[in-house]
């Protein structure tokens, strides 16, 4: 119990010091504030709406609907055409034709989540050359592809944290798996490095047996599932680290019995994972409002296009105060859904 107190109080400090290095403070910003309201912009019923491309990893992947609603509403709140767009298989080769598509049509920003950091950048440079702005979101690129990348939240924060919570379901022991949606995606690549960077350094009676990709599908997700769970007969816990997994693995866990026995966690939306909480199949899932990311980044690419970069401590109507990093924008910190508290969340 006294570790266990003494690991919180290192995470509330680690939070505290992630916070404490951008100086200003910064609202966290993780929950749904059904009716917020930001002020429309009004324009000239002449001038042409600027046209942003919200392109996601695969269009149809719930994580990245909710996404595209959000920069839907801050479109209408701020007088901005929103394209949402993306493959509809996750990978880089089918963002780049997507991409190559909206170059032709000339918008005016491009905001894309990376599935790949470097075989994005020719076409993304391409973009650039044609006078089309370039952000990221969600997964970012090399920063000579973009301006500036909009991050949900610090990678070590979740990294650390998605490793801790497993630690905690699992009696900080036992084998246990992870499965990622893409290898190469930058998010992803950085949250396993701070869930093994964690687990060396405060869960040593654990051990990490495989890494899984799934390449951000779900039935892929569940196969793998299945796989670990015949690979490894004594496996104790899996975390997800893309929305699609932990729900597949808990379908996978149910066909196994092996719910409760095998205890998971992962980033993935609360409707989704509402009633594997409620069964105790799954102990908790973590991830921050893809709507307001998504509303977050169409804002925060339509002030660049009108001359106002993002600044460490600026408050963005419609979301709240933001911090930066470098050149990357942190819109907050993640939330827990648990059975107790998951059904207050709609999305």
């Amino acid at each position: 119990m006294a570790r266990k107190t003494m690991l919180l109080g290192l995470i509330f400090l680690l939070m505290s010091a992630c916070q404490a290095r951008s100086g200003p403070p910064y609202e966290i910003i993780y929950t749904l504030n059904k009716g917020t309201e930001a002020p429309s912009q009004e324009r000239s019923s002449a001038a042409p709406k600027p046209r942003i491309a919200l392109v996601a990893k695969g269009i149809d992947i719930p994580y990245f609907i909710y996404a595209g609603e959000g920069a839907k509403q801050a479109g209408n709140d701020l007088g901005v055409d929103v394209i949402y767009a993306g493959p509809k298989t996750a990978g880089a080769s089918g963002q780049i034709q997507v991409i190559e598509e909206l170059i032709r049509q000339k918008v005016d920003m491009i905001a894309v989540s990376a599935a790949d950091p470097d075989k994005l950048l020719t076409v993304l440079r391409q973009a650039r050359a044609a006078g089309i702005r370039v952000i990221t979101w969600d997964a970012d690129t090399q920063s000579s592809g973009r301006e500036f990348f909009v991050n949900m939240a610090d990678p070590e924060t979740v990294g650390r944290h998605l490793m801790d919570l497993l630690a905690g379901a699992m009696g900080d022991k036992g084998s246990f798996a992870v499965m990622t949606g893409s290898e190469s995606a930058a998010n992803a690549g950085e949250w396993l490095r701070w869930i093994r960077i964690q687990q060396q350094e405060y869960y040593p009676a654990m051990k990490l047996v495989e890494v899984a990709s799934i390449d951000e599908d779900p039935v892929k997700a569940k196969l793998a599932a299945r796989r670990l769970l015949s690979a490894y007969p004594d496996l104790g816990g899996m975390i997800g680290i893309s929305s699609v997994v932990p729900p597949a693995a808990a379908e996978a866990l149910e066909e196994a019995g092996r719910q409760g026995k095998v205890k998971l966690t992962g980033l993935s939306n609360p409707l989704l994972m509402s009633p594997y909480l409620k069964r105790d199949t799954a102990q908790t899932a973590t991830l921050w409002s893809p709507k307001k990311l998504g509303y977050l980044t169409i804002a925060m690419g339509n002030n660049l296009l009108n001359g106002i970069p993002p600044a460490d401590g600026q408050n963005i109507p419609g979301v709240g105060k933001i911090r930066m990093s470098g050149n990357t924008v942190v819109m907050g910190e993640p939330l827990d859904f648990t059975k107790e508290n998951v059904d207050e969340y709609d999305f």
